[in-house]
């Protein structure tokens, strides 16, 4: 457990000095351009970005995605998304809950997260690979209740998983026990990458299991890859290195996967989000929500209010966008026009 502990601490601060980023590739969302619209015939202030998740009321389709759990910065970290995600009106998801289910403790990821946010959306987290070590519907459910959760997602990251040292490799029989947890849990399942990608060979197949959320996470932000070379000694750096920019970029798995989506189900937008623009391309891609994790952390370090005037910021700058387009509400923004 300490071990574990010691890993997410080392992740945070990798993450949040800016050495995890891909060194490469991004999102592919700078080569999505909209069309001005110099006559937007409507006002900017009555511009209308409401949308709803899971049954609540969001301000903004934007949420704060996973980024971690069960350290005490983690803790610090997760409060702070809750009080500025709740004051918002935004939605908020947390980092794997693992450390909270095996330590019999909250680590950080307990009600106090409700408290903060009490309507606005929710999600829980855990590893998928967990399935196959020990963890089931009945630990499942408890990582809803702990947060009073709206809905749990289950993370894949084989990438990471091979280069880390005493990773969890074994990712076989995943979908039949993802596709009985859809089945047994009381709220919705979702199931998100941490950066290299959902295809949509994988989204259908997921889809066709009971899953109702599906984040892309896809290259363009935080490369795990290039995070647990950054922890390891030469051998794992050269191992790592040809793997740094791996995976889908962000754009492309969204056209990939939103042709696919279903009445009822969810795409979000993560991975290379990095300011309000980017969440207007990444809806008028057919994203039904954009979420920002790594841009987000430096904020979140420094607590609630600089979090809240960041995420304000990329509010506003999604405004600008629906005004530029002539986009009275989000409906709209996802039909306006792109140059050619």
């Amino acid at each position: 457990m300490d071990d574990i502990k010691a890993r997410k601490s080392g992740h945070l601060a990798i993450v949040g000095a800016g050495c995890g980023v891909q060194s490469t590739r991004d999102g592919g969302f700078d080569a999505v351009r909209f069309l001005h619209n110099a006559l937007p015939e409507l006002s900017f202030d009555t511009i209308d970005m409401q949308t709803t998740f899971l049954g609540r009321r969001l301000s903004a389709p934007l949420m704060v995605s996973a980024m971690t759990g069960g350290t005490p910065e983690a803790a610090a970290i997760n409060l702070a998304i809750a009080e500025a995600c709740g004051a918002l009106g935004l939605g908020l998801a947390v980092g794997s809950q693992r450390i909270a289910l095996e330590g019999r403790g909250a680590g950080g990821l307990g009600r106090e997260l409700r408290a903060q946010a009490p309507a606005v959306p929710i999600l829980g987290n855990l590893g998928a690979v967990q399935l196959r070590l020990g963890m089931g519907p009945d630990e499942a459910r408890r990582a809803v209740e702990m947060l009073e959760a709206d809905a749990l997602m289950l993370h894949l990251n084989p990438l990471q998983e091979a280069i880390q040292p005493g990773g969890d490799r074994d990712f076989s029989d995943l979908l039949t026990r993802i596709e009985a947890l859809a089945r047994a849990l009381p709220v919705p399942l979702g199931v998100k990458e941490v950066g290299a990608g959902l295809s949509a060979p994988v989204a259908r197949r997921l889809l066709d299991a009971g899953v109702t959320i599906l984040d892309v996470a896809g290259v363009g932000g935080t490369s795990w890859a290039r995070v647990e070379a950054e922890r390891g000694d030469d051998r794992l750096r050269r191992i790592a290195t040809p793997f740094f920019d791996w995976g889908i970029p962000t754009a492309e798995a969204l056209t990939a996967v939103a042709p696919l989506m279903r009445p009822g189900t969810v795409l979000i937008a993560s991975g290379g989000i990095r300011h309000g623009l980017d969440v207007a391309r990444a809806l008028r891609l057919g994203a039904d929500l954009a979420g920002q994790a790594a841009a987000a952390l430096p904020a979140a370090r420094e607590g609630a209010a600089a979090l809240a005037a960041h995420l304000s910021e990329a509010i506003e700058q999604l405004r600008i966008a629906m005004f530029c387009t002539g986009s009275r509400d989000l409906a709209a923004l996802r039909r306006a026009a792109l140059a050619e």
